[in-house]
């Protein structure tokens, strides 16, 4: 389903379609678990279509205004699109805190000692 035609639906038919879509893809996992079926492809457009549902729902609850999400979205697209600069300067990599290495350090020698204890346990059962 388009997202325009599921833009133009109302609170009644969104939920109906949402409830459609689910209990249509209900029934296609369950016959393709029992080999009935092999809609792959059919089961790939209905998780999409009830997720565009429940997003358009989603945001009709918040008020999400949809022609600022699609002005955003267009002014993104065009940004993509045009050329950038050739000489742009990098930026230097920020440098890790020294508390952030000593943490990682740390963590890395508990899962490196973890293992030895183990070892030390099955050696201890097998001497007796």
């Amino acid at each position: 389903m388009n997202i325009e035609k599921i833009r133009n639906l109302g609170p009644d038919e969104l939920l109906h379609q949402q409830r459609d879509a689910a209990d249509q893809l209900f029934r296609l996992k369950f016959q393709l678990k029992m080999g009935q079926t092999s809609g792959v492809k059919k089961m790939r457009e209905l998780r999409k279509d009830l997720a565009r549902i429940k997003t358009i729902a989603r945001e009709r609850e918040l008020g999400i205004d949809n022609a600022v999400v699609s002005n955003a979205a267009s002014t993104a697209t065009t940004a993509k699109h045009q050329a950038a600069p050739a000489a742009a300067p990098m930026a230097p990599a920020k440098k890790k805190s020294s508390r952030a290495v000593a943490k990682k350090k740390s963590a890395s020698a508990k899962k490196a000692a973890a293992p030895k204890k183990k070892v030390a346990a099955k050696k201890s059962k097998a001497k007796r």
